[in-house]
Order: structure tokens, then sequence, then C-alpha cells
């Protein structure tokens, strides 16, 4: 057997056992720690963008929950924890704007793109189709006459 493999096998057999533990709670109070995570759930993470900052382990995300927590724990209001957040980063950092004039790009943008996009692939379709192959003149029907034959092997 090989060596390689016997070093592989002997660092696998006595590697300890690793045991997971479940995690600690941020903060001691359970009901605000579940607090934070509904609010947490309603805030994207502004590194990651497709996450909540609940589901999101970046630097930020985790940064973002603790000022949560710590407005929560001052006895601050959902709506104005969203308030103070929203003024800060803009309504990007809601996991789901509002529908106002300057969020409309992003409800209804990927809509009109795709519609845009199936327009346009159906026009180019249909001209397409629609054009109809100009005659060949005589000259042209003598040429590819004369490749059909060399491509035969007959000649005339």
């Amino acid at each position: 057997m090989n060596h390689k493999y016997l070093l592989a096998l002997a660092l696998a057999l006595s590697a300890p056992a690793a045991h997971a533990g479940e995690a600690q709670p941020a903060a001691p109070d359970p009901v605000l720690e579940k607090r934070v995570m509904a609010l947490s759930h309603e805030l994207r993470c502004l590194v990651c963008q497709n996450q909540t900052i609940a589901d999101s382990s970046a630097s930020l995300a985790v940064d973002l929950r603790n000022e949560v927590r710590e407005k929560m724990r001052a006895g601050e209001s959902d709506e104005a924890i969203i308030k103070y957040l929203t003024a800060r980063y803009g309504d990007f950092v809601l996991y789901r704007p509002p529908i106002k004039l300057t969020t409309l790009v992003l409800w209804f943008g990927p809509l009109l793109l795709m519609l845009w996009g199936l327009y346009s692939l159906f026009r180019r379709l249909r001209d397409r189709n629609a054009t109809p192959a100009a005659p060949l003149s005589d000259e042209e029907r003598r040429r590819a006459a004369a490749l059909l034959a060399e491509g035969n092997g007959s000649t005339k």
C-alpha cells in the first residue's frame, strides 16, 4: 500500500472526534432574541444582497443585528429601528422595499426587461421567417450546379 494512503488513514483515525454544540443565543433574553431575529428577517444584508441579515454571516450583517439588538434593548420600536436603518442605508436595506417612485425600478425593472426581451425575440423570429429568400440569378444557378456536380464526383 502506498505510504501516502497509510499516512492519510493514520491521520483520519487519530483525529479527535468533533462534537457540535448548540449555538447560544446572543441575548440572554429569549423574547428579545426572538424579536431581533424576526426583524432581522425583514432586513437585507448589504454585502450579500440576496440574504437577510438573519441568514448572513457577513461581518456587516452581524454588526447590523447587534445594532438592532441594542436599539431594542434601549426600548425602540421595530418601526423606529426600520426608519433609522432606511434613513442610513436607503430602502435597499429592506428585504421587501415599499412600492414608491424611487423603488419602481426594483419592483418592475426585471419584469419590463423580460417583456422587452420576449418582444425582441418574437419580432426577430417573425421578421426572419417573413423575409423570403431572394431568387437566384442564372449565373448563381450555374455556379451552384457546378459545385453540386463537383461534390458528387461527377462532371459535365
